[in-house]
């Protein structure tokens, strides 16, 4: 009985387990607040055992990164796709809103600890990290695309910075979300329709 609880604690505490642990360190207390020693503790097993599953702590952050955009990208083409044929070309947009915010918001420590360390890390680590990043931009940069080309947003719209200030805007979200104030839906839908239709009024455009 004993061999048996003592095997599963080790696949508990393996690569998956490591890693775990270290997102939710990295989510709160960043880059540099975080030590391999503390992610064994963390985890719950000697300082030592990391290096049987990592060479080396920047390891484990290039996989939290990776882990964390593959989700949020995951997310997004996960809502577009569920779209029902023929649906209005604004609804894409507001689709790819709700599945990223829903990847940072309600899918933990991979995102969240990705937005707020991915600044900190050695440029390395960044570099590592900037292929798949670049596949989420790409994603998003075609969606805006086919909306601008359906007319959904105007043609003199610069794509590259509209989904800049897209994704800064949506990550910042994780600074003061509230879920008790209203949910990811709702927010989604609010930042769609600032997006989509400006805050001024026809009077104030006017003046």
């Amino acid at each position: 009985m004993s061999v048996v609880k003592k095997s599963a604690e080790k696949v508990e505490v393996g690569r998956e387990g490591i890693l775990n642990a270290a997102a939710s360190l990295f989510r709160q207390h960043g880059y540099g607040g975080v030590s391999l020693r503390a992610i064994a503790q963390a985890a719950g097993i000697k300082a030592g055992s990391i290096y049987y599953h990592f060479p080396s702590k920047d390891a484990i952050i290039t996989e939290i990164l990776d882990a964390g955009i593959v989700k949020v990208h995951e997310e997004a083409r996960a809502c577009v796709e569920a779209l029902p044929a023929g649906a209005p070309a604004e609804a894409f947009l507001r689709a790819a809103l709700r599945g990223h915010l829903r990847a940072l918001l309600e899918h933990g420590d991979y995102t969240s600890a990705n937005v707020r360390i991915f600044g900190q890390v050695p440029a390395a680590v960044r570099d590592a990290n900037l292929s798949i990043r670049r596949d989420y931009e790409k994603y998003l940069d075609d969606l805006l695309s086919n909306l601008q080309a359906d007319g959904a947003i105007r043609a003199d719209v610069n794509i590259s910075r509209f989904r800049l200030l897209l994704i800064g805007a949506l990550n910042a979200t994780l600074e003061w979300f509230d879920p008790s104030r209203g949910g990811v839906e709702a927010l989604a839908d609010d930042y769609a329709d600032t997006f989509l239709n400006g805050i001024l009024t026809q009077t104030g455009a006017n003046k």
